[in-house]
């Protein structure tokens, strides 16, 4: 690893990828896969969107509120449901839901380049090659409010080492009292990924400054304890929060697989090959002569890694709570990279057109890839306009055995229900402390909640998984209107006798049922 970085010389000129204009385009080609859809299908996003209905229109709809509930409440992890407040009554819920997610990429796209720029004083070509982790595994599971903090932490980074390298210390404090409060709120995980970018990135710059690496890490925690704030908030929060929620430690095969999974999307060869390539520059610049790592990110990126490593799956009943570190960890070791002495032009441009290239094409799949899913389900939600308002519906969404690389996208469509509807949908989240929204229909009991839309084939269910016989014989026996399917393996079709069918797609069936 080198040390700081060597700032250009007065009057040097700037090479095409280190130019403003570039930089700009980079960051508006990043909205391209969001722009088709008109519901970005991210696995996740339909339940919140749920949520989103529930919390703009209780107080005005007696269906809503015959099974919900919702409280607002101090909690790590509003960002979007904030935002949503003054955007939704202005375009309506299901654009602002689009414009807020349109917006996650762009922020973090910028988020890597100000990084990348102010740690090395320039913009190295081996920078490009972390944008295709924007649209990650956990942006693509729908992990909205994490994917917005962690936008957010990026610039606020930059900011962070921009005032460093201006010896503006004193304005950093104040600013970043209130950066941390925002980024806590948005999402706690940004607040927390904030806090270990900074401290790191200090503790470096104290070392070079002349201090041991001890003084250095202590000054490092003085100067980042400006973002302590939020803890007592979480304190308060997490007080009333059951225990026994946080469980999946030192998993390591876990961990291996979650990395694997970093870029997962649609294609498991293309994903993977694009992962390969990554992590091939980061062993690359470690046996090339010529490139090196900046000690500011390589450190920032070692603190996070421990993070990854260190957390467990399941965080105060929060799932994949170590997976969305993964890609970010990567991102940033491909930050870190630069040349070591003066640049080699023809080696540079080389990089230069191949991280464009890598960056392009992993656009190019992913825009594919959303396209293909917002057609499938634009085609599910004609079943949704059969169903009368404050109907209690139920949906089955079928899973294979052995798990499928493909991203599940269908298994939260059914709080569209919800969306469009206001009726009642079996797929929302009701954990204690971890969101807002309760519910007021007991009647519904195994049927009440995440992830009871999620069915097996009979071949594999056990105590964790119930089979598709089990889940529609709860559903026909139970107090609901309409039963909806969508990619369920072979069930008993006896099940369904009295069940009238009022619309069916390609592997997808809406029933009446008799208590409707």
């Amino acid at each position: 690893m080198s040390g700081p970085a060597i700032a250009p010389r007065p009057g040097e000129p700037r090479h095409w990828w280190e130019n403003r204009a570039f930089a700009a385009a980079l960051i508006l080609l990043s909205v391209v896969p969001l722009l088709y859809p008109d519901i970005p299908p991210l696995v996740d996003l339909f339940g919140h969107m749920g949520r989103y209905r529930v919390q703009l229109d209780l107080a005005t709809s007696e269906a809503l509120q015959r099974y919900y509930d919702f409280q607002w409440a101090a909690i790590g992890n509003l960002g979007v449901d904030l935002l949503i407040v003054p955007l939704a009554p202005l375009v309506g819920l299901e654009m602002a839901v689009k414009l807020v997610v349109l917006a996650i990429p762009p922020l973090t796209v910028a988020g890597f380049l100000l990084v990348a720029r102010e740690v090395h004083h320039r913009l190295p070509p081996t920078a490009l090659f972390a944008l295709p982790f924007v649209y990650s595994h956990p942006f693509l599971y729908g992990f909205v409010n994490f994917s917005l903090s962690m936008a957010l932490a990026f610039m606020a980074f930059g900011l962070w080492l921009r005032l460093a390298r201006l010896d503006r210390l004193r304005l950093r404090a104040i600013l970043f009292v209130p950066i941390s409060v925002i980024l806590f709120f948005a999402h706690t995980f940004g607040w927390g990924t904030l806090g270990l970018l900074c401290f790191s990135a200090e503790a470096v710059r104290q070392h070079d400054r002349g201090a041991g690496w001890i003084r250095s890490g202590l000054n490092a925690a003085l100067h980042a304890s400006v973002m302590a704030l939020p803890l007592a908030i979480m304190l308060a929060w997490r007080s009333e929060t059951p225990g026994g929620m946080t469980h999946g430690w030192f998993d390591w095969e876990l961990k291996l697989d979650w990395i694997q999974q970093s870029l997962r999307d649609r294609w498991r060869p293309f994903d993977l090959a694009s992962l390969a390539l990554a992590l091939g520059l980061i062993l690359f610049a470690f046996v090339n002569r010529r490139l090196t790592f900046s000690r500011n990110l390589a450190f920032s990126g070692l603190v996070l890694l421990a993070a990854f490593l260190c957390i467990p799956w399941t965080v105060f009943g929060s799932a994949f709570a170590d997976t969305r570190l993964a890609p970010f960890v990567i991102a940033v070791g491909l930050l870190a990279i630069r040349f070591r002495d003066e640049m080699p032009l023809g080696m540079a441009r080389t990089l230069a057109i191949a991280g464009l290239a890598f960056y392009a094409v992993r656009l190019a799949g992913t825009t594919a890839s959303l396209a293909i899913a917002s057609n499938h389900q634009a085609r599910l939600l004609e079943a949704v306009e059969q169903i009368p308002v404050g109907a209690r519906t139920v949906t089955l969404v079928g899973q294979a055995c052995k798990r499928r690389w493909q991203m599940p996208r269908d298994t939260h469509i059914g709080s569209m229900v919800i969306v469009r509807r206001h009726g009642f949908a079996n797929d929302q989240w009701v954990l204690e402390g971890t969101n807002m929204l309760t519910l007021r229909f007991p009647e519904a009991g195994r049927l009440s909640a995440d992830p009871s839309q999620l069915v097996w084939p009979k071949s594999c269910s056990s105590d964790l998984r119930w089979s598709v016989d089990d889940a529609i014989g709860v559903a026909t026996s139970g107090p609901f209107d309409y039963l909806w399917l969508i990619d369920v393996p072979p069930f008993d079709e006896r099940l369904l006798a009295g069940a009238e069918p009022v619309w069916r797609s390609e592997r997808s069936t809406l029933y009446r049922l008799a208590a409707g």
